[in-house]
């Protein structure tokens, strides 16, 4: 598979994968590698983001996984990406600098578009209603379902209703973001996330810097 990013650094890049899979520190270490290029760098997350995002934050991940419906999931989600895109990233993009998203709408596109019902033209017309963003470029950090939810119920963060649907779930959310990552290639790149951490870091880095990468795989 042949992997190529823009010419030019992107100035919104979110990070996604299924849970555990390591998005969240890559975010967090591409941030700092990229401040210390000297950019000015903000690192956010969704949902949340933003003061009214993470109350619906809680909402959304905590409880029992039969909670919410699908539907109200989107809802719900698009909610809190609208203040986040209100408050935070917006805001900062008009200022100059480079957003990091550890999620964005590609994380609704799968989990409640195209795993919990045929719901991806909702969430895509909610979309384009209310956001009407893409990011310039998009991480999907990619391993073993098995391991990442293995990964992800050790941390025991209180955040764990998506991880309790198990590994079935997990599975499908792989696949999903796989096969939306193929018809986003544009801004998508897929990073094998089963490696070190450091030697993941590193190949991000060199891609959001906007280097061109090729790899046989």
């Amino acid at each position: 598979m042949i992997r190529r990013a823009s010419a030019r650094p992107a100035r919104f890049v979110t990070f996604e994968g299924i849970d555990g899979s390591g998005k969240s520190t890559q975010a967090r270490r591409l941030a700092e590698a990229l401040r210390a290029d000297g950019a000015h760098v903000v690192l956010t997350r969704e949902p949340g983001g933003s003061p009214g995002a993470e109350e619906i934050r809680t909402l959304l991940l905590t409880g029992d996984p039969a909670r919410w419906s699908a539907e109200t999931e989107i809802l719900l989600f698009t909610a809190a990406r609208r203040d986040h895109m209100e408050k935070t990233i917006r805001p900062a993009l008009a200022a100059g600098r480079t957003v990091i998203s550890d999620r964005f709408a590609d994380s609704t596109r799968v989990y409640q578009g195209a795993t919990r019902g045929d719901l991806r033209a909702v969430v895509d017309r909610l979309h384009e209603t209310m956001i009407g963003q893409e990011p310039d470029l998009t991480f999907v950090i990619d391993m073993d379902p098995a391991d990442a939810l293995s990964r992800g119920l050790a941390r025991r963060s209180g955040e764990d209703r998506f991880e309790e649907f198990g590994l079935g779930f997990q599975e499908t959310l792989r696949h999903g973001f796989l096969a939306l990552a193929r018809a986003h290639a544009d801004r998508c790149v897929v990073i094998d996330g089963g490696r070190p951490e450091a030697e993941v870091a590193a190949e991000v880095a060199a891609i959001a810097r906007g280097r061109r990468v090729a790899n046989d795989g």
